[in-house]
């Protein structure tokens, strides 16, 4: 499945309106702002139709998710948008997360906790937005190409230390990049790691880089970590392999539409993670060239001054 999806949902009370791009979609909030409701809505639509008093459209299946059957009721689902409501103790293990993996379907779920287990991306995670008797999904983190710290932070970024997420072509680039600056630069071996990371880091002007396509179970205690420590800056692009390709250093027609609207290309059974794709897009395009790209290790080319500027030219607000 791959796209993006329109849903509206309403009765005489209330109408929801909102679009979703992702295989993963996160609502959070707190108690009474319209989470279960729209849960509830849908599942008394998929039970008794237009009987219910509910009216109900999108181009594709919309259905909920819950309780002991769970296992049996989504391997019966295809091509369909699943609605699952918070208390679902199934949501947390590793079972349901092989099953989303392998399924053709999108998932819209409402937790108030981060689900580890799942690769969300920080720009599908959503509040509820009420204004009278309307209401949409408000985005928590309002940009995947964004800088994240005071929100009214307007000055550049000076980093004293930089924390990488990975510890492959990612961390060996902005290694030898800002090394050279001075600045002091940590792999986290993964986004798991990044909150010790910062924990344990003693400097006061400290940059984190890592993949917003899958950093959304880390972003709680992540931003609470940084609301105490305005000096902390949270950068997520994609992915470094997202940055290469908005680089310019690729000439092809096809990958600027790709990054226009990602969704289109990117089919969820093959790609759990927008990530994923965007490293295979990588390797597809720059394949027997001489900036053929390596998972494993970095191309040296990626490093020539030209190709490196244009690179960190993505990351607007840092200075070096």
């Amino acid at each position: 499945m791959k796209g993006s999806y329109n849903i509206t949902v309403s009765n005489r009370k209330i109408r929801y309106d909102f679009t979703i791009r992702r295989n993963l979609t996160i609502i959070k909030g707190n108690s009474a702002t319209g989470k279960t409701t729209l849960v509830e809505m849908i599942r008394e639509y998929y039970e008794a139709g237009e009987d219910s008093g509910i009216i109900l459209k999108c181009k594709k299946p919309c259905r909920t998710l819950s309780g002991k059957d769970w296992r049996v009721v989504l391997t019966a689902m295809e091509e369909t948008i699943v609605f699952i409501d918070e208390g679902n103790s199934f949501l947390t293990t590793n079972e349901f997360a092989d099953y989303v993996r392998n399924s053709s379907n999108y998932y819209v779920i409402v937790t108030r906790e981060g689900l580890p287990n799942l690769p969300y991306s920080v720009e599908e995670i959503y509040g509820i937005r009420e204004s009278g008797k309307y209401a949409s999904l408000k985005q928590t983190y309002n940009e995947f190409f964004h800088i994240y710290g005071k929100s009214d932070y307007r000055g550049p970024v000076r980093p004293e230390c930089l924390i990488v997420e990975d510890s492959n072509p990612g961390y060996e680039f902005f290694s030898r990049r800002f090394q050279e600056k001075g600045v002091s630069v940590i792999s986290a071996g993964g986004k798991s790691n990044i909150f010790k990371k910062i924990i344990n880091n003693s400097m006061k002007h400290v940059l984190i880089i890592a993949d917003g396509a899958a950093f959304g179970p880390e972003m709680d205690r992540v931003m609470k970590l940084i609301e105490r420590r305005e000096e902390i800056v949270l950068y997520l692009p994609e992915s470094f392999e997202w940055l290469i390709l908005n680089s310019g250093i690729i000439q092809d027609s096809e990958l600027d539409a790709i990054l226009e609207q990602p969704e289109e290309f990117i089919e969820s059974t093959k790609y759990f993670s927008w990530e994923r794709f965007f490293t295979n897009l990588l390797m597809t395009k720059t394949n027997h060239t001489y900036l053929q790209y390596s998972k494993k290790q970095l191309n040296q080319v990626y490093l020539h001054e030209t190709i490196a500027s244009k690179i960190i030219h993505q990351i607007t607000g840092i200075e070096l």
